[in-house]
């Protein structure tokens, strides 16, 4: 549940920066929600391979799990070719970043929905540990908060 970010729903999968953003700025949150134990590495993490720079949305260490941790965030569907690209990432993590005593990196696609079967077979023969889950906003504000604040509709009118 990513209500804390505050951001508007949307089917425009292009602007996952305005996620990110919102991650990063509530990260201590974010890091909660995760579990214990992680520690926040970056955004826009930087690998450079043969010349080229790649960029991992969100990087983090486990510090119980003895992995670096990615994760790509993805407004809209999951798609099999998310897969490739995380495959690729772990791939270079594991051979640039990860030191002697960690462990094999591990992949998170956070989409805002998926369907199981699409995941299904494209997850079917990979060996790296890669998954993806989903994320949600909440459409109306929490009850405590309806007579506090103004709702989506009533800021828009003021904007």
């Amino acid at each position: 549940m990513l209500d804390y970010i505050n951001i508007e729903a949307s089917d425009d999968e292009s602007d996952e920066r305005v996620l990110e953003s919102g991650i990063v700025g509530n990260i201590r949150k974010f890091i909660m929600s995760l579990g214990k134990d992680f520690s926040f590495i970056g955004s826009q993490h930087r690998l450079v391979v043969e010349g080229q720079e790649y960029f991992i949305d969100l990087l983090f260490f486990n510090r119980q799990l003895q992995s670096l941790i990615a994760i790509e965030l993805k407004r809209g569907d999951f798609k099999p070719e998310y897969l490739g690209k995380m495959n690729f990432y772990l791939s270079a993590l594991d051979d640039l970043v990860r030191l002697p005593h960690e462990n094999p990196s591990i992949g998170i696609i956070l989409c805002k929905s998926k369907k199981q079967r699409v995941v299904e077979y494209a997850f079917r023969d990979t060996t790296k540990p890669m998954g993806v889950a989903t994320y949600k906003t909440a459409e109306k504000l929490p009850t405590k908060y309806r007579n506090i604040l103004p709702d989506a509709e009533r800021l828009k009118e003021l904007l």
